[in-house]
């Protein structure tokens, strides 16, 4: 039966079909390269989109804002779901630092060299580096479940790409209203918007990550034990909208949630007899969410605004990578005695950067509104997009080895 929806649903069904056909293609070529699947799958979404036209679903699209939002939030409660809260005690003077104090430190590196070499105003080059100043979850913890990674470190960096994006988000949205006009920028509301943002999405996280694991686990209270995996998912799309409705970091509360499904000691339960089942779950889940994300972002790289910007951006780009990055993670962590941080930790979590999806919808948020030199920050979030994934998180493996961080201290 055709119908007016009919080739909307048609359209839908051969996008899934294509990402889903070719991301498992992508995915074997990684495997045999012993490359992170991220990689192939940008490559591929390029090739698919760019090169063949197979893919042409713009980053503004209700299916494309769907597909990175529901997919980075799965991923990203599955990130806080595998990371010990024991461990966690170890290094959360280094994590606040990161998060923090960190991304100030590389927006106003990174904005400082988009100031000099692209000659814009110091408003607008702070903006740009705002959107690539938060590391992404969604792009980092697919990579770390596919390389073995120091257990202090794995867990100090998936904890920095949660946390931080509280920050970017925020200082983003602040300049954004500074640069059209609608709010001066000025650092105490800035500083108490963080406060209620970040803290906020905690607190909610907690509530909702203990209320559900009750009715999914808990002997007496467990109406949910036929359901634990479906509750898992409603868990985390649950804990980002909630945090969305009420203005706080939505992000931030289904980490927070991940945390607590993944310790549930802290509130005197037991997933051990269905942590095969979760696993199960969650690695088929994720795999099919960093398909969508990645071949689509990839099918949506703009190549003729890389050549135009394509040097600066590149020039931007190093700085941020050899420059910026540096100097965060030596601030964040040298300070942190009780961490006892070695000098090749410390240079694996500088090259450990990468940049994904939340920097690509901030990005497409710029160039939806019509501000002033979008085509700049998109170039430059296009590129550091490109860098960080396809030649830091391709040479992960290989640079935890070189350091030694394949193996427990």
């Amino acid at each position: 039966m055709v119908t007016e929806a009919t080739p909307v649903i048609h359209h839908m069904v051969l996008l899934f079909l294509l990402v889903l056909c070719f991301g498992m293609l992508s995915g074997r070529i990684a495997a045999w390269l012993r490359l992170p699947d991220v990689a192939l799958f940008i490559v591929m979404g390029m090739v698919l989109g760019q090169g063949l036209h197979l893919i042409n679903e713009g980053s503004a699209s209700v299916v494309n804002q769907l597909v990175l939002t529901v997919g980075s939030v799965l991923i990203l409660f599955d990130g806080g779901r595998n990371i010990s809260l024991r461990g966690l005690q170890k290094v959360k003077w280094t994590i606040s630092l990161l998060s923090v104090p960190g991304v100030l430190i590389t927006i106003a590196v990174t904005g400082a060299a988009i100031h000099y070499l692209f000659g814009i105003e110091w408003l607008y080059a702070l903006l740009a580096g705002s959107v690539i100043a938060s590391t992404d979850p969604a792009s980092i913890i697919p990579v770390f479940r596919q390389v073995t990674i120091r257990k202090k470190v794995r867990e100090t960096v998936e904890s920095e790409s949660a946390f931080n994006d509280a920050t970017g988000s925020i200082i983003t949205f602040a300049l954004l209203a500074a640069v059209t006009g609608e709010s001066a920028l000025e650092a105490g509301p800035l500083l108490w918007e963080f406060v209620r943002t970040a803290a906020g999405g905690i607190l909610l996280g907690a509530a909702v990550g203990v209320l559900i694991v009750l009715l999914a686990v808990h002997p007496k209270l467990g109406i949910l034990k036929e359901y634990t995996t479906i509750a898992m998912v409603v868990t985390a799309l649950g804990a980002y909208l909630l945090g969305d409705y009420i203005h706080v970091s939505g992000f931030m509360a289904t980490f927070v949630a991940g945390l607590v499904w993944g310790n549930p000691a802290i509130v005197k339960l037991n997933l051990e007899a269905r942590e095969q089942e979760l696993v199960h779950f969650s690695d088929n889940m994720t795999v099919i969410m960093r398909m969508l994300i990645f071949v689509l972002l990839g099918s949506q790289a703009d190549l003729a605004l890389m050549l135009e910007y394509g040097l600066q951006s590149l020039a931007v780009v190093l700085l941020f990578m050899f420059v910026a990055r540096p100097l965060t993670v030596l601030a964040s962590a040298l300070p942190d005695r009780a961490a006892k941080w070695t000098g090749r930790e410390l240079l694996f979590m500088m090259w450990v950067r990468e940049t994904g999806v939340i920097p690509a919808a901030l990005s497409g948020i710029i160039i939806g509104m019509g501000v002033k030199h979008a085509d700049i920050i998109a170039s430059i979030t296009l590129m550091a997009i490109l860098m960080t994934i396809l030649v830091q998180a391709s040479t992960t493996a290989w640079v935890a080895k070189r350091l030694g961080m394949d193996a427990e201290a």
